[in-house]
């Protein structure tokens, strides 16, 4: 299991409705976010095969839709460490509540079994 205990990204997750601009051009606050996570994101080998992804988001407004991070931070994720979201065969992802400037998103990598 692959597990960043010490990450903790300290911005708001970035939704779909943000990260595009009518159909397919990024907007300037996803490619700010992008160049952020790439920049944080710790080095790592993702384990080969079928993967199990385990997301936590902490979103200050409760009403924020739990799948809108979802496909902007995969995204980014691909781009950092080499795999391809077709290997993901398991995505837990939870919500949880915290207060206005203490929103984050907490991730886990491990091989699915």
């Amino acid at each position: 299991m692959i597990e960043f205990p010490d990450l903790l990204i300290k911005e708001k997750p970035l939704s779909v409705n943000r990260a595009w601009q009518g159909k397919r051009f990024k907007t300037q606050e996803y490619k700010d976010y992008e160049e952020l996570l790439l920049f944080t994101l710790p080095k790592h080998k993702t384990p080969e095969g079928k993967l199990h992804l385990t997301i936590e988001f902490g979103f200050s407004n409760m009403a924020s839709d739990i799948d809108n991070p979802i496909k902007p931070l995969l995204d980014i994720m691909q781009k950092r460490y080499g795999f391809n979201d077709k290997q993901i065969y398991k995505l837990t992802v939870e919500k949880k509540k915290v207060k206005k400037g203490d929103e984050y998103t907490k991730i886990v990598i491990d091989k699915y079994i």
